[in-house]
């Protein structure tokens, strides 16, 4: 069962991390900490007419916070606040709830569907999507609606 989590593909997500690094005139940053595994991740963003123009990513996290910051990274230029919102909270329903993985430009986390099945994981697996999520709000100026679940089990 263990294999499942660390399949070739996502160690191979993990090997070519895209965009990593940090901008130098961001116009919003987050980090976020998942506080079971201490695993890190911070965030930059520039927004432009409401969509991410630039983003760079410093991740410090184990293996599955890597793969899914690693397709976050890979996906996220053009999209807006609603799109990554959407992808953040179906990655949430697959990991917790048995939903279906997320659909669009980040339907490649479904390789990460076998995390569902290790609680300890989730929040590690959740931080890329968590920070950036906050970043372009604070970006567009779109207030947090909901509680943040990056270093809850």
């Amino acid at each position: 069962m263990i294999d499942d989590l660390y399949s070739a593909k996502i160690l191979t997500l993990v090997a070519n991390m895209p965009r990593a690094g940090r901008l130098a005139a961001p116009d919003a940053s987050s980090e976020k900490v998942a506080k079971l595994c201490g695993s890190k991740i911070t965030v930059d963003v520039t927004v432009a007419d409401g969509k991410v123009v630039d983003y760079a990513q410093d991740v410090s996290a184990c293996a599955l916070g890597q793969a899914a910051a690693a397709i976050l990274g890979q996906n996220v230029i053009g999209a807006d606040l609603s799109e990554i919102e959407l992808a953040r909270d179906s990655l949430v329903a697959m990991l917790k709830s048995n939903g279906s993985p997320p659909a669009g430009r980040f339907a490649e986390l479904a390789v990460l569907e076998p995390v569902k099945d290790y609680p300890a994981r989730h929040a590690s697996t959740l931080l890329a999507f968590e920070a950036t999520v906050e970043a372009v709000r604070q970006a567009t100026g779109v207030p947090e609606t909901r509680t943040s679940t990056a270093g809850a089990a």
